[in-house]
C-alpha cells in the first residue's frame, strides 16, 4: 500500500507521454494532404479512464489511455490547382490541425507530466524520511 501513490503518479506521467506523443505526431502532420488513403491525416486526440483499483478495501485511482480517436472535424480547403492532391476543382484538402492548439495541448501534456513527476518524487521523499526515522 504504501507504493500506490508512486503507481498512481507513474499512472499519470505514462498517460501524459502518449498525449505529448500524440501531439508532436498531429504537429508533425500539419501539411500531410495524403496519408495514404487518399485523404490527408486526420488529427488524432487521446482518449483517458480512470481506472478504478482495489486493494485492502481502499480505492486508488489511476488514468490510462483507451484508446486513440480521430478527430472527425473537417478538413481545411485550399485553393490551389497546381498542387497533385487538388480535386477537380483546384481544392486540396488540408489536415484538420491547428497547430496553435496542437502546441497548447503540448504545453498541457509538459506541465501535467511535471506535476505528475513533482507528486512521485515528494511521496518518493516521504517514503525515504519513514525509512530514516524506523532506521533509528
Amino acid at each position: 500500500m504504501i507504493f500506490k501513490g508512486l503507481e498512481i503518479s507513474v499512472s499519470g506521467m505514462d498517460a501524459q507521454r502518449v498525449r505529448f506523443e500524440i501531439t508532436a505526431s498531429n504537429i508533425a502532420n500539419v501539411n500531410s494532404t495524403d496519408a495514404g488513403n487518399g485523404e490527408p491525416y486526420r488529427r488524432k486526440v487521446p482518449v483517458f479512464k480512470s481506472v478504478l483499483e482495489e486493494e485492502m478495501g481502499k480505492p486508488i485511482y489511476k488514468v490510462k489511455v483507451v484508446k486513440i480517436e480521430e478527430d472527425k472535424s473537417p478538413f481545411k480547403l485550399k485553393y490551389d490547382p497546381t498542387h497533385p492532391d487538388a480535386d477537380e476543382n483546384g481544392y486540396v484538402k488540408l489536415p484538420n490541425v491547428d497547430p496553435l492548439r496542437e502546441m497548447v495541448d503540448m504545453m498541457s501534456a509538459i506541465r501535467t507530466y511535471e506535476a505528475n513527476l513533482t507528486a512521485f518524487n515528494t511521496h518518493k521523499d516521504m517514503i525515504n524520511k519513514a525509512i530514516e526515522i524506523l532506521r533509528v
